[in-house]
């Protein structure tokens, strides 16, 4: 963290991250946390959820809440309840992320930024420097924002070396009020484990499988009881079509297991116990416009 000022106020907020898919909002979001908690994959629009990660510093507290990418190529009621969760989040929160790929400002970037409302306090976070062969690449694309909206400050980041975050958070800090904290100091996300246990399940979906099927797939959580320290697990993985169903799970099952085996050791790690996991896969037809369904599956 940057240095404050001794005896300076105790800040605390809700910051918005938002961008186009593939920004690297949640491994942002990961990192200013110092934790999982938003999974990510180098596949767009992993992120589904609205998932909130907490930061507790000496002087302020940050509530970071990670949004879907917002997009406008592919319609279905899915994506729709995505992109209603990002205007939402806008209008709930003080201070905006706007997370944009280093070196270049697309039309759906631009699409982003005219969803922000007037008047919000925005930091943009130019992600993925160390990728740029030349720094001064920045120059232009900062004065292209310029006119764009009046930006609070422009943060040049490489989340996944955490590069420039301790800047980033400076930034923030000075657009929170001063008020006290909301969690506390050990909490590192407002969703519960069950949740967690179903998006690390669709992380390895998405990072194991092919183009089709990790778009096609959702996961919900049958059964989650705890024994002492271990956590007793059941899930079902819903697919949209039999063939689908059939390259998930692979010969003898080999691909559901080595994608359940990665889970566990995820919720492992973060559970802090043995986690027992058992996964099954099922068809369930045009689930992603079936309102019944995503309501059921928490979008």
């Amino acid at each position: 963290m940057t240095e404050v000022a001794a005896g300076a106020a105790f800040r605390c907020g809700y910051a918005a991250i938002v961008g186009r898919p593939n920004v690297g909002k949640s491994t942002l979001l990961n990192h200013l946390v110092g934790e999982k908690v938003s999974i990510t994959s180098k596949k767009a629009q992993t992120t589904r959820h609205r998932v909130t990660g907490i930061l507790t510093a000496d002087d302020a507290q940050f509530i970071f809440v990670d949004t879907p990418g917002f997009q406008t190529k592919h319609r279905s009621r899915l994506n729709d309840r995505m992109n209603r969760s990002v205007t939402q989040s806008l209008g709930d929160v003080g201070v905006v992320v706007v997370v944009l790929e280093a070196g270049r400002t697309t039309p759906a970037d631009r699409a982003v930024i005219a969803l922000l409302p007037p008047g919000a306090a925005v930091v943009v976070a130019l992600n993925k420097i160390d990728r740029l062969e030349r720094k001064d690449a920045l120059l232009p694309q900062m004065a292209e924002l310029a006119p764009l909206y009046p930006f609070a400050a422009i943060v040049p980041v490489s989340a996944e070396k955490e590069r420039g975050l301790d800047a980033l958070r400076g930034a923030l800090r000075a657009l929170l009020p001063e008020t006290a904290a909301v969690f506390g100091e050990d909490e590192i996300t407002d969703r519960d484990e069950r949740f967690l246990a179903a998006e690390f399940i669709r992380e390895k979906i998405f990072r194991l499988m092919g183009e089709e099927v990790p778009y096609s797939a959702t996961v919900a959580i049958d059964q989650f009881v705890q024994e002492g320290a271990l956590r007793r697990i059941h899930a079902t993985v819903y697919v949209d079509r039999d063939n689908q169903k059939a390259i998930l799970l692979g010969a003898g099952g080999a691909q559901m297991k080595e994608i359940a085996t990665k889970a566990r050791a995820d919720m492992e790690r973060l559970f802090g116990g043995p986690v027992f996991l058992e996964v099954w896969v099922r068809v369930k037809r045009g689930w992603a416009d079936d309102d019944k369904m995503l309501t059921r599956f928490g979008y």
